[in-house]
């Protein structure tokens, strides 16, 4: 993952830290080996998810070239940064999810199909990899109805798009 400092890209992750403070998350950055990532975080709880909390981070970084591995790499880094926050809570009445989106210029298309094929699962705890290309407007993520926590589904799909929609020219 290269690290870019376009204005399309930094702008794109300013206007989702104000999309996430909007919708009442905690916002914060924090520098990820020289990165500044931008973390996102809220809790909802909600009788229909058959009375669970579902705690919700959004993690984004900018990237040169958003490659698969690259991609699937932060995905790993940003799951365990959220098992390692939250995940000790995981289980019955506890889930944690994760968007852990790549913000760059140049996205291979292999990325964004890896990105849009499913999410990824652990024990109570899912991540659904984001691709954004700035220069198209194009988010590309995973806003289907899976198996393994579909109560979620909706809530998932719906804060995708509030987080990551196209990018306005």
């Amino acid at each position: 993952m290269g690290i870019t400092g376009t204005e399309p890209v930094q702008g794109y992750l300013t206007a989702t830290g104000e999309r996430l403070r909007a919708d009442g998350c905690e916002v914060r950055t924090e520098d990820w080996g020289g990165v500044a990532v931008l973390i996102g975080y809220r809790a909802d709880f909600k009788l229909q998810w058959m009375a669970t909390k579902l705690h919700l981070f959004t993690i984004a970084a900018p990237a040169t070239l958003v490659t698969a591995d690259a991609l699937q790499t932060f995905t790993a880094t940003a799951t365990d940064y959220v098992l390692a926050r939250k995940g000790q809570l995981r289980g019955l009445q506890n889930g944690v999810a994760v968007f852990p989106a790549l913000v760059g210029t140049q996205i291979e298309p292999a990325a964004s199909a890896w990105a849009q094929e499913g999410q990824r699962v652990k024990f109570a705890a899912v991540a659904r990899p984001v691709t954004v290309d700035v220069g198209t407007g194009t988010a590309s993520a995973y806003r289907g109805n899976p198996m393994l926590g579909f109560v979620y589904a909706a809530h998932l799909r719906s804060k995708l798009n509030a987080y990551f929609p196209a990018v306005r020219h």
